[in-house]
């Protein structure tokens, strides 16, 4: 299917691995330039030179923490007028409602609810202007379904999809949608994480530990970030204009609801 979105720009933040690199790669298999983003510069490199190669796309990189009012003030000098931007940041750490303070739910809201917004209210001007934009926050399967150790993704992440609700339906009118995709169990970093610390506490192999979890998912697998970058490319392309303010999950049906 042609995606119809070749020779747009893409800013897509936490790019060099896991989900939000299977996002730009399946948007510069579609043709769109990408601007990078990501903390650490070596991977963030190395993955903007694999995607220069596999599909001749311009990629500008920009090495920075959107957490921060500097990150994003570099990013989006260097982004510049971006036609698709996809939101995205590394979960806040697991835990027990007894260990968080205030501090601990500042930075979880900074990254994965404030950061989004501030990009958001940066950029959707410029595509209502054109008259075309799309936005794809990554969130998470916890907004629909939370998940008791990780409070803190929970509180931000539920916060941003609440901004998200208004906010979309009063942009779709100038051409521009914002959706958000919440995963599951994927493998990635991420993953590993997760298993890791499953691993530790129940005293088994981390192998063990994730036989354990893809036993809990209806697909018996972690979920790839190429499948999760296709959903991701076909929301940013000429046919998602009419999905507005949606919040797909991407979790081989571990979410057991109707609706």
């Amino acid at each position: 299917m042609d995606l119809g979105i070749k020779g747009k720009r893409a800013l897509v933040c936490a790019s060099s691995k896991g989900l939000g690199r299977g996002c730009a790669a399946a948007l510069a298999e579609a043709g769109v330039d990408l601007v990078l983003n990501a903390r650490g510069a070596d991977a963030l490199e190395a993955t903007a030179d694999e995607l220069r190669k596999a599909h001749a796309v311009e990629v500008t990189t920009v090495a920075a923490d959107v957490a921060t009012e500097d990150g994003r003030a570099a990013l989006l000098a260097a982004a510049g007028d971006v036609d698709i931007l996809v939101n995205n940041a590394g979960g806040p750490p697991p835990g027990l409602w007894s260990d968080w303070e205030r501090d601990d739910f500042i930075a979880a809201l900074d990254a994965n609810m404030l950061a989004p917004i501030a990009l958001m209210k940066a950029l959707l001007p410029g595509m209502i202007d054109r008259g075309w934009g799309r936005v794809v926050n990554i969130t998470s399967g916890s907004v629909k379904a939370p998940i008791p150790q990780l409070g803190l993704s929970n509180s931000a992440r539920a916060g941003l999809t609440g901004y998200v609700a208004g906010t979309s339906r009063q942009v779709a009118q100038h051409g521009v949608t914002i959706n958000n995709m919440l995963p599951g169990i994927h493998a990635t970093d991420r993953a590993v994480s997760l298993d890791t610390g499953v691993a530790t506490a129940q005293g088994i192999d981390i192998a063990a530990a994730k036989t354990q979890r893809e036993a809990t998912i209806p697909a018996r697998r972690y979920g790839t970030a190429e499948e999760f970058g296709a959903m991701c490319a076909f929301l940013c392309s000429q046919h998602g204009g009419f999905i507005v303010g949606q919040n797909i999950v991407l979790d081989g049906g571990a979410i057991n609801a109707t609706i």
